[in-house]
């Protein structure tokens, strides 16, 4: 989107109540971590680029994708933040109750799901699982795999209902196991090796790679990335009881939140991270396939992740209905697991 088309959305943003006069100073997002892995980084070199563009600086907290949107919901009385990024369906739990506010931008076909929904899709994703290739020479080939006896408390997953990616988890087992019934069994029949809870996925990458842990659950994007300072790690997609390798389609959403101090400059943080030359870096820095389908997606990176994912069929729910069983699906878990 160009300057001035972003301009022009911003006055009649701005006329529809968002407060007059100069930019504040600082722009508050809370997100779910994964695009601040590594150095350099995707998120530090656009945030760099935006305070030089607007004069106006970003301030960033981070934490698991469920944690960060139960945060939101409990500022609503007094918002402290001015943009959400994370991923479904958290994304969908927070428009539900009523703390976004629509953006109004129109940006290029493919980052907006659904034209009705006040957010917009920033990047493609992937839930993937990784292992370490010391221990390991090779990961388990299927999900019946993870169950072996010498994998006792050697694997972790990040809790469902606090991570997206261990709600994917969850999600993953329901529909390769014939339903809730049956993927609950199978959760059930894990948590013989599983560690123990972890409310963000992004830090069990440090664990297997020092061996602490042997197996646990990813994303594509920011396990890729954290490689470079894993070197002992490596990604797979353990097959279900057909013999097909699935993943999950987990994508990053952002969106306005509703009230926050500085809605304006929030507005335009949204309009710049889904700009093209944002976008178009997203492939070299975070390693990840951008949303928008007006750009060339080539590189070193985006081979490895393409071929990474050849022979793996991805899927992805219905993440409104994710959204409303939600609650009850994370309540179940714990009793099934005894976490």
């Amino acid at each position: 989107m160009r300057l001035a088309a972003v301009c022009a959305l911003l006055a009649a943003f701005c006329a529809t109540g968002c407060a007059r006069g100069p930019d504040p100073a600082v722009v508050t997002i809370y997100s779910a971590d994964g695009l601040k892995d590594g150095t350099p980084n995707w998120f530090d070199t656009e945030f760099d680029a935006f305070t030089r563009q607007t004069g106006i600086k970003v301030q960033y907290v981070e934490a698991g994708s469920g944690v960060i949107v139960n945060r939101v919901l409990a500022e609503r009385s007094n918002p402290q933040a001015d943009v959400l990024l994370t991923l479904p369906p958290f994304m969908q739990k927070a428009a539900t109750a009523g703390v976004l506010q629509p953006a109004g931008l129109r940006v290029a076909a493919g980052e907006q799901a659904d034209g009705a929904a006040p957010w917009y899709v920033l990047a493609n994703d992937y839930t993937c699982w990784i292992y370490n290739t010391k221990v390991l020479p090779q990961p388990p080939a299927s999900f019946d795999g993870l169950l072996a006896p010498r994998f006792k408390n050697r694997i972790q997953y990040s809790t469902p209902g606090q991570a997206g990616d261990g709600t994917a988890v969850m999600l993953q087992a329901f529909k390769l196991y014939g339903g809730k019934k049956g993927g609950f069994g199978y959760l059930h029949r894990l948590q013989s090796n599983n560690l123990g809870p972890s409310s963000s996925t992004g830090r069990l990458a440090a664990l297997v790679n020092k061996g602490e842990l042997w197996l646990a659950n990813g994303d594509l994007q920011m396990s890729y990335v954290q490689m470079r300072q894993n070197p002992n790690i490596g990604i797979f997609f353990p097959a279900g009881p057909d013999g097909t390798r699935q993943a999950m389609s987990l994508p990053y959403e952002i969106a306005l939140v509703k009230g926050g101090p500085h809605s304006a400059a929030g507005l335009k943080l949204i309009a710049f991270l889904l700009d093209k030359p944002a976008q178009q870096r997203l492939i070299d820095l975070a390693e990840i396939f951008p949303a928008r389908t007006d750009l060339s997606v080539d590189g070193a990176a985006a081979r490895a992740l393409t071929r990474m994912l050849r022979g793996v069929v991805p899927w992805s729910p219905d993440w409104n209905q994710v959204a409303h069983d939600l609650e009850a699906d994370v309540g179940v878990w714990h009793q099934v697991t005894g976490s």
